[in-house]
C-alpha cells in the first residue's frame, strides 16, 4: 500500500476539478487530481457555456476559442406543440464539447505540475485535521485539504450518507453528436411532452443534441428510438434535426438518477464543486457556467485558508457554503421554477405566448439562471 502526502487532493476530473487544479497549482500547491476515467471522454451534458466564465478561463490560460469553440449569441426555444420565440443572449456563450473542453483543460493542469492519477476513490477519513483517501487500488494519501469534484452521483455520496442520494430521482439523460444544418450562432431548447432538447453547435462543426426526460415516461416505449418516435418527434423542429442529420455516435450516451435535489456544499469536511455541489436544471443551460465558477470560489478560499487567512477550518468552511449559496441559490430557485412550469405540457404554449407578448420578459429570465462576468 503506497502512502504519499499532498497540499490538496481533488476527486473527480471534469471541469470544476480541473479548474480548481489550474487554478490551485498557479499558486505552487502540490495538487493531486484522482479522475477514474482517461482523457477524452463523451459526458451526457448539453456543452453550452455562458460568457460569464470566459475572464476565468483566460486568467488559468485557456482560450476556448483556441479549440473550435463556436461563439452563441442567439436562443430558440419551442413547445411541444410547436410554438416558437427566439431572443438575444444577454451575455452569450460558446459551444465546445465535453470530450475537447475536458481534454484541452487536463493538458493544461499536468502543463501547471498537477498530478493527475487515475483510479477510484474508495474512502476518505478526517482526523487531526488531516485528510486520508484510500483509492481502489490501494493507494493512501493525505492532505489538509480535499475537494468533492465527483459529478451528479458517486459511491462517496452513497458512503457519507447525503441526503439526496437516498431519494430516486426520476430524470434520464440522453445525448448523441450529429452532422447536418444548424446555425453556429445558436442555442435552441426544444420543449417535448415530458422533458426537453437542447442543441448547439460544437468544435468540430458537430451539432449536440442533449435531452432529459422523465424516466417513467420514457420506459413506456421499447427503446429510445420507439421514444424518440413516439414523443421527441411530435416537436416537430425536433423530428426535422433528428431526421435530417447523421449521427456520429455509435449509440447515443444515456445518463439515469440525475438529481436536482439540494446538497450540502461542504460534507465530512470536503469543499464541494460543480455538480457535486448543487445542479441546475438543464433547461437553463448553464451547468458547466456554474461548475466553472464553483471551482473559482472554492480555489480563492482554499488559497486564503492555507496561507492563513482564516483562525479556523469551520471558518473557512462556513465562507464557503456562504459564498456559494449566495452565488447559486437564485440561480437554483429560478432554475427549479422555470423547469417545473415548463413540465406543465397544458402550460408551457401559454407561457410562450406571453413571452411573445413581452420578449423583453426573455433576456430577464435568462439573467436569472446566468451570473455576470467573473472578477479576477
Amino acid at each position: 500500500m503506497t502512502k504519499t502526502s499532498k497540499d490538496i487532493i481533488i476527486i473527480g476530473g471534469g471541469l470544476a476539478g480541473l479548474t480548481s487544479a489550474i487554478h490551485l497549482s498557479k499558486k505552487k500547491f502540490k495538487v493531486l487530481l484522482i479522475e477514474k476515467n482517461s482523457y477524452p471522454k463523451h459526458k451526457v451534458c448539453g456543452e453550452y457555456v455562458s460568457n460569464e466564465v470566459l475572464p476565468y478561463l483566460n486568467f488559468l490560460g485557456f482560450n476556448p476559442f483556441e479549440f473550435g469553440a463556436k461563439r452563441i449569441s442567439e436562443f430558440e426555444l419551442t413547445t411541444h406543440n410547436n410554438k416558437k420565440i427566439t431572443a438575444k443572449l444577454p451575455l452569450g456563450g460558446f459551444g465546445m464539447s465535453r470530450y475537447e473542453m475536458d481534454f484541452q483543460l487536463y493538458q493544461l493542469a499536468l502543463k501547471n505540475g498537477v498530478e493527475v492519477l487515475q483510479d477510484i476513490v474508495e474512502d476518505v477519513d478526517f482526523n487531526n485535521d488531516i485528510f486520508q483517501v484510500e483509492t481502489k487500488e490501494n493507494q493512501i494519501i493525505q492532505s489538509k485539504i480535499v475537494i468533492g469534484a465527483f459529478g451528479k452521483r458517486s459511491n462517496l455520496d452513497v458512503k457519507f450518507q447525503r441526503k439526496f442520494i437516498q431519494k430516486k430521482s426520476p430524470y434520464l439523460g440522453v445525448k448523441i453528436h450529429v452532422s447536418g444544418e444548424f446555425p453556429e450562432e445558436k442555442v435552441a431548447l426544444h420543449n417535448f411532452k415530458g422533458g426537453y432538447c437542447g442543441v448547439s453547435k460544437v468544435e468540430n462543426d458537430y451539432i449536440n443534441l442533449c435531452y432529459i426526460t422523465n424516466f417513467e415516461a420514457f420506459k413506456k416505449f421499447k427503446d429510445i428510438k420507439a421514444f424518440q418516435d413516439e414523443v421527441l418527434f411530435k416537436n416537430e423542429v425536433l423530428k426535422q434535426m433528428f431526421q435530417n442529420s447523421k449521427p456520429e455516435f455509435e449509440k447515443p450516451l444515456t445518463i439515469s438518477q440525475i438529481s436536482f435535489e439540494t446538497k450540502n456544499p461542504v460534507e465530512n469536511h470536503m469543499i464541494m464543486c460543480g455538480d457535486t455541489a448543487g445542479m441546475i436544471h438543464p433547461l437553463c443551460g448553464n451547468g458547466m457556467g456554474m461548475a466553472i465558477r464553483s471551482a473559482q470560489i472554492a480555489s480563492e478560499l482554499i488559497i486564503d485558508y492555507l496561507e492563513g487567512k482564516f483562525d479556523s477550518r469551520a471558518s473557512f468552511e462556513n465562507a464557503y457554503a456562504k459564498c456559494w449559496k449566495k452565488t447559486f441559490s437564485l440561480r437554483l430557485k429560478a432554475g427549479h421554477t422555470i423547469a417545473y412550469l415548463f413540465r406543465q405540457n397544458w402550460l408551457a404554449p401559454k407561457l410562450l405566448v406571453l413571452l411573445r407578448w413581452f420578449p423583453f420578459l426573455v433576456p430577464q429570465i435568462i439573467k436569472m439562471t446566468h451570473g455576470k462576468p467573473m472578477k479576477v
